[in-house]
């Protein structure tokens, strides 16, 4: 408004602000809006302890805020409060914005209750975990319901038809309930890829005929079909490689 030929006590009022205040307004050679602002309003919790929690990130830079958060509340009880790990969320950020992976494009599809449950194989082998010092290979028949994400594994050595039925009938069972749909990759053990006229195979049908379920496959070329278990491997794969990021920083 001043300068638009006000005076500095009208603009002042027709602001509701002190005419010291807008003086300091218009002498100053930087707009206050356009300041960066370079102090901090509470001093920061994880400054002394930084250099411990850099540490862990250099060495494990896929470690998340809440993982290292709930780590330092059982090493350090009582000294961090559950509003803090806003802090250490933003201090995350900062450091992975220089050091860490980009992101993961994630995108939503429309589900109901009830209505579908997608299901995979997946190997761990990737994490490396041991027992006693010796490698576990194994891989992990992974179930999902779609729209409430409720999952189920089932630890498992090979693809075959045997893990297959054995993972969905564990779920069904730990679930309570089955859903109106199952799909499935175009595993082997389920479907028929060569052109026969069944398009599953026959024990793989029946045990979903027998729960009342009607089975599917995705089209060929089209994984993202299966998409929320695929999502749901990488969650929860992450997890589990989280905590053993932990064990192996301790």
């Amino acid at each position: 408004m001043i300068n638009q030929g006000s005076s500095l006590k009208n603009a002042a009022e027709k602001s509701g602000m002190d005419v010291k205040t807008a003086g300091k307004y218009r002498d100053a050679e930087v707009p206050f809006y356009e300041r960066a602002r370079d102090w901090k309003t509470r001093s920061d919790p994880f400054a002394e302890i930084w250099p411990e929690i850099e540490e862990l990130l250099s060495e494990n830079p896929g470690l998340e805020a809440k993982t290292v958060f709930f780590h330092l509340t059982v090493k350090y009880p009582g000294r961090f409060q559950e509003g803090q790990l806003r802090t250490l969320q933003r201090r995350f950020k900062d450091w992975k914005g220089h050091h860490g992976l980009p992101k993961e494009v994630y995108f939503d599809q429309r589900h109901f209750p009830g209505d579908l449950s997608e299901s995979d194989f997946t190997s761990m082998s990737n994490l490396g975990i041991t027992i006693s010092g010796v490698p576990f290979p194994h891989l992990l028949y992974h179930f999902v319901m779609t729209y409430s994400n409720w999952e189920d594994v089932t630890i498992c050595y090979s693809e075959n038809l045997e893990s297959l039925l054995e993972g969905i009938q564990n779920a069904f069972w730990r679930l309570g309930g089955v859903p109106k749909r199952h799909r499935s990759d175009r595993l082997s053990a389920a479907v028929r890829n060569f052109g026969d006229s069944h398009q599953f195979t026959l024990r793989y049908e029946e045990m979903l005929r027998w729960y009342g379920v009607e089975a599917e496959k995705i089209q060929a070329g089209r994984p993202n079909e299966n998409g929320d278990v695929e999502q749901s491997h990488h969650r929860l794969k992450r997890a589990i490689d989280q905590l053993l990021m932990l064990l192996n920083s301790s």
